[in-house]
């Protein structure tokens, strides 16, 4: 199915659901001459999105409340981050996609690509890897759950990543130590350096007012980052103190309003 009829067809889910209150799976597919596992897939997506909430058989609106919270996770400065992460991406590449709302933000832009592996620690990223329609061939790193970061951790999830070889990381932080490296509350830090040793080019993915922020647990030393992407809100001072230990730094500008 191709990409503009996907979106035509879930944006009629949606104008159908604002207008009725509810929608059923076997109604929409009947409606729109498709099957139901695809109508299952459209509304896995559009609340990976945060646009309607799933319930048995098909799906209703998310209430007002919900969807302003929910709305007000990605921000501009998130999604055009995450737009420049995803011009580094090629097709059939091998990615690693850590845990995270900058992250997530990165998964919407792979729609396109082609033959793509990823892999990843988060149930989250997951759900949203496979509500893609061209979606890519998942992997997971099992492991132990820690509901802090609602993510795998542990040992097992360390030796799954030690037996492959990726392309790129995209990886976030709670902070940035300019003298240090990333930072974060975590203290489940060496999954993330099993995941840096795992990829050939680490790209972390963090907005420019977590830079200076004070948290004690280390998560990369500068000497395992490649590369930051991070918006234009960095400082002259601050990105030729970060490129002076070896880091590429790319600001982007994100949209307005």
């Amino acid at each position: 199915m191709a990409r503009g009829q996907t979106l035509q067809r879930r944006q009629r889910i949606l104008t159908t659901l604002q207008q009725s209150g509810e929608v059923q799976v076997d109604a929409l597919a009947a409606w729109l001459n498709t099957s139901e596992v695809t109508i299952r897939k459209d509304l896995k997506a559009l609340e990976s999105s945060g646009l309607l909430l799933r319930r048995y058989g098909g799906a209703v609106p998310i209430p007002g409340d919900l969807a302003k919270s929910e709305a007000s996770k990605v921000s501009n400065r998130k999604v055009a981050i995450a737009a420049a992460a995803a011009r580094r991406i090629r097709d059939h590449q091998r990615l690693i996609i850590d845990y995270g709302s900058t992250t997530a933000a990165l998964i919407p832009h792979l729609e396109h690509k082609r033959g793509l592996v990823v892999m990843s620690n988060s149930l989250a990223v997951a759900r949203q890897l496979l509500a893609l329609d061209n979606e890519p061939t998942l992997l997971m790193t099992g492991g132990t759950w820690d509901a802090q970061s609602e993510s795998f951790q542990g040992q097992v999830a360390e030796q799954v990543l030690a037996s492959y070889d990726f392309d790129h990381l995209f990886i976030g932080c709670d902070g940035i130590d300019l003298q240090r490296g990333t930072t974060t509350f975590n203290e489940l830090m060496s999954l993330s350096r099993a995941m840096a040793k795992a990829a050939r080019e680490v790209v972390v993915l963090a907005e420019s007012d977590k830079i200076g922020r004070r948290i004690p647990n280390l998560e990369l030393a500068w000497q395992q980052v490649d590369l930051l992407i991070t918006d234009n809100g960095l400082t002259a001072e601050q990105q030729q103190s970060i490129e002076s230990h070896g880091v590429r730094v790319e600001t982007v500008a994100p949209a307005q309003g």
